[in-house]
């Protein structure tokens, strides 16, 4: 006696030459395998629709969906665990992921910022890198970097790059900066991702130093900023050569003011002039801009920059217009203590001419 074949799914008899399917241990006609049945996306098992996991597109068997699969930690969307994008070892779909990590932002944005470290003197850094991509993920791996614990750092896009972005800091005290957050982690990941900085005619480091440090009342940070002003012109030669710009870079990005023999012209002729593309930029409300120096991925001259930039804001708080003229280059870096900073003056040849190993800049 021939073996009658029965659809478990809607219980019609098959013929003996009629194709059939197995849905586990059941019989499925092709009529019910078309209509009632499909395959597993990840597993290609033939499973019954009414068992399948079917959300956001995916067609997945119970199995596959309790072993290999996941949900979006924001918008719970349903994500093979290849899909899956980690961030503080939280599970996101790519979209919020991009939105959690925040990456690169355009020009204009300005969060509201958050400061680190002690103190009154805070020091905002903007970092450019360039020829590694202008792109997401390798800016996600740099903020992974920074932003370990903290929201250090955001990213944004920035014109004058061919093909990078500029890092920028939140404000954070010197000390902060040297001792606290992961600047040779993120040089180092920038350098891994192929960005480079001082090898490039593009890049620049700006330090923002916020006004409130400088005085209270706007009448006293005018005048600390002129002596600023007037710091950077009167020993213009050894500011170029420490900041590694070439004269025709420098010109184009942080021009020199020009002389005045009394701070307080500087300021007066600062004020007058329209425009950010200067050594340094009074425009900003609230900072200051150095804006002089070529970017760079070593530690050492990123900490350097920020310790000058320390010592010209505390030599124009502490000296008086005409102490401020009578003070010659050599006098300044005499003063000088930090390892960092005499070891760059030294490489630039800039404190004393003595033979030094000297790293390449990146």
């Amino acid at each position: 006696m021939e073996e009658v074949r029965i659809c478990d799914c809607c219980g019609a008899v098959l013929e003996e030459d009629e194709e059939y399917s197995w849905v586990g241990d059941d019989i499925v006609c092709d009529d019910c395998r078309r209509d009632e049945c499909g395959c597993c996306e990840n597993c290609d098992e033939l499973i019954y629709d009414s068992e399948a996991i079917m959300e956001d597109g995916h067609f997945v068997c119970r199995s596959c969906y309790e072993n290999e699969y996941c949900r979006c930690a924001d918008c719970e969307r349903l994500l093979h665990q290849d899909d899956v994008y980690t961030y503080d070892d939280i599970d996101y779909c790519y979209d919020c992921y991009e939105d959690k990590a925040k990456t690169i932002h355009e020009y204009s944005y300005k969060p509201v910022p958050i400061f680190y470290g002690k103190g009154k003197q805070f020091f905002g850094v903007e970092l450019e890198v360039d020829e590694g991509g202008h792109d997401t993920d390798n800016a996600i791996e740099i903020m992974e970097e920074a932003n370990f614990n903290n929201e250090h750092i955001y990213i944004k896009t920035d014109g004058s790059l061919d093909c990078g972005f500029e890092i920028v800091t939140h404000p954070m005290s010197l000390e902060y900066h040297l001792h606290n957050f992961y600047w040779e982690d993120v040089l180092h990941k920038a350098v891994q991702l192929g960005y480079l900085s001082h090898q490039t005619s593009t890049c620049g480091l700006h330090v923002h130093v916020n006004r409130s440090s400088l005085g209270r009342t706007e009448s006293q940070q005018d005048d600390v900023i002129s002596r600023i002003l007037y710091f950077v012109e009167q020993n213009w030669n050894e500011m170029l050569r420490f900041s590694r710009r070439t004269q025709s870079n420098i010109n184009r990005w942080a021009a020199r003011m020009g002389y005045e023999h009394h701070p307080k012209d500087l300021l007066k002729k600062a004020k007058g002039i329209y425009g950010r593309y200067y050594a340094v930029n009074i425009c900003p409300h609230q900072t200051i801009e150095f804006r002089l120096f070529r970017g760079t991925l070593k530690l050492n001259t990123l900490y350097a920059t920020l310790q000058i930039v320390n010592r010209i804001c505390d030599v124009a708080m502490n000296l008086t217009d005409d102490e401020l003229k009578k003070l010659s280059w050599s006098e300044f870096v005499s003063q000088i203590s930090e390892p960092e900073l005499i070891q760059y003056l030294k490489e630039r040849r800039l404190y004393i001419n003595e033979p030094i190993t000297i790293e390449e800049e990146m």
